[in-house]
């Protein structure tokens, strides 16, 4: 995690961010404010693995990963490029976290309707996201993160830590909410000064 946003706590093998993200978040990997039909987990049509929430979470920390490189490239607000950078420091930890237990835990994360649908979305989210610029690019941006967080924090709730079978994994998923909380205030915040610019 970032140093300048959360404090420091003793590391330990976790999935932490990475296993935060699940059907819902499906929809958001859209174009800002597009929604996507509810994923059949969603839905509650179809119960996911711990080796199903492993690749949708190594899916979607990879693609939030990628669209923080994207914003640190375009991206015109020095608060937007630090953003983005944290994303990719926070993400990009937490993907080789998950890879760490994944393997200690013998888990191989298995592809899934959820996670091609997470990778359709952000195909379209980037090619969005690419065309805009300046201003816009960082409204856009931070729109998007601001509800691919929130996202994120209600799959927590109501799907990943229902679903997690394992007890690690379950009481990771759940030490992990804090910084998915730190992450949406902070795009929050970033968005209310944006404006209209």
């Amino acid at each position: 995690m970032s140093p300048t946003m959360f404090p420091r706590r003793p590391r330990r093998p976790t999935l932490v961010l990475a296993l935060l993200v699940v059907p819902s978040v499906a929809a958001l990997a859209c174009k800002p404010r597009e929604r996507a039909a509810a994923p059949p987990a969603a839905a509650g049509q179809t119960a996911l693995s711990d080796a199903q929430i492993a690749h949708i979470a190594v899916t979607a920390n990879s693609i939030d990963s990628a669209m923080g490189e994207l914003a640190k490239s375009k991206a015109r607000s020095a608060a937007v490029r630090d953003f983005a950078q944290t994303m990719i420091t926070d993400h990009g930890g937490v993907n080789r976290q998950a890879v760490q237990l994944a393997t200690r835990l013998n888990l191989t994360p298995e592809a899934n309707d959820v996670s091609r649908q997470l990778q359709r979305g952000a195909d379209s989210a980037r090619a969005s996201l690419s065309s805009a610029s300046g201003a816009a690019f960082d409204r856009a941006y931070i729109a998007r993160e601001v509800e691919y967080h929130q996202a994120v924090l209600d799959a927590l709730d109501k799907t990943l830590v229902p679903n997690a079978k394992n007890a690690e994994l379950k009481t990771l998923l759940q030490s992990v909410r804090p910084a998915f909380v730190a992450h949406l205030e902070r795009a929050k915040q970033i968005q209310s000064t944006l404006g209209n610019r």
